[in-house]
């Protein structure tokens, strides 16, 4: 994948651009920006009991990902996508842990920079906190 000569403060703020959109079709339109910038994007909607989910958080980044041509299958790249997930869910561990979570993650690239962002309501019921966790790597 070809740098356009973006950096981690551009790429970080598409995948948070993407896990803050409201709906498919505002995520699918601001891929297609991304993309005409050099910057390439998937998003997932995602829910469940945070402990539980902290594993399939990790596993849909990758899968996602993958599935949208932003990693090669590599451990090296795998692991970056990983690593990002792994750090945007500690940014948010102390205020989900126990409860519930849904909203959707987002992963983002350029060149050898990699963003993982997660947008989600904490809580039970109607009574949601709102989160957001953001991870980086280099590839």
């Amino acid at each position: 994948m070809e740098s356009a000569g973006l950096g981690s403060r551009e790429v970080a703020s598409a995948a948070l651009r993407v896990a803050i959109s409201a709906n498919r079709e505002e995520e699918k339109s601001l891929q297609a920006e991304f993309s005409s910038q050099g910057i390439y994007t998937a998003g997932v909607d995602f829910g469940g009991e945070f402990i539980n989910s902290v594993t399939k958080i990790i596993e849909r980044a990758i899968v996602a990902a993958k599935r949208e041509g932003i990693i090669q299958d590599s451990h090296v790249e795998e692991g970056a996508v990983a690593g990002a997930a792994k750090e945007a869910v500690t940014q948010i561990v102390n205020k989900a842990i126990g409860l519930n979570v849904g909203g959707k993650l987002a992963i983002a690239r350029s060149g050898d920079h990699v963003s993982v962002a997660l947008f989600f309501g904490v809580g039970l019921l109607h009574l949601n906190e709102m989160v957001v966790g953001l991870g980086h790597r280099v590839i």
